[in-house]
């Protein structure tokens, strides 16, 4: 029986399919999207995902365990370097899988695999009003308002003053 034995032998032995596997994933993130069969492709998924998460944790011993999978130094630094901006806020999920049809010499099942972009939040944007607060959170008062609004009059009426007017002749 096969339980508690994770991953899958596509008909491999260990060495050519850590070699596949580690292709998979640099041509993953140097593309960001690249087109396999389903079953490499939810293999794929959960190689990717660890890359992302030792990613994330950005420090050196989790640098160099990608660098033991992915061998491109470039790569690495791009991964590294967008994937906290990319992935900080979610936890998992960082690849998408879309079933995208029969390959026409043998009919195998072809599998797009992606990156998943964050998706934005659709919330409609409050006003773009800011509310002045002093210190405490509280709002200033209307007089300090307005002295304000003095303030800046006057020193536009100062620059317009200061200003030469042109005299064409």
């Amino acid at each position: 029986m096969r339980h508690s034995k994770a991953g899958l032998k596509l008909n491999r032995t260990s060495s050519h399919r850590d070699a596949m596997f580690r292709n998979l994933v640099t041509s993953l993130f140097k593309h960001d999207r690249i087109r396999t069969t389903d079953a490499k492709a939810k293999e794929l998924k959960r190689w990717a995902d660890r890359m992302i998460t030792l990613a994330k944790r950005g420090d050196l011993h989790a640098r160099r365990q990608v660098l033991s999978v992915i061998r491109e130094k470039e790569v690495v630094y791009k991964l590294f370097d967008e994937a906290v901006d990319r992935y900080g806020n979610i936890s998992g999920g960082y690849t998408r899988v879309v079933k995208i049809g029969a390959r026409p010499g043998d009919a195998a099942s072809i599998s797009l695999v992606e990156l998943a972009a964050p998706e934005k939040s659709r919330k409609k944007k409050k006003d773009t009003k800011i509310k002045e607060k002093t210190a405490s959170g509280k709002k200033k008062p209307a007089k300090e308002k307005a002295k304000k609004a003095v303030r800046v009059d006057q020193e536009k009426t100062e620059a317009e003053e200061k200003e030469p007017e042109d005299k064409t002749v």
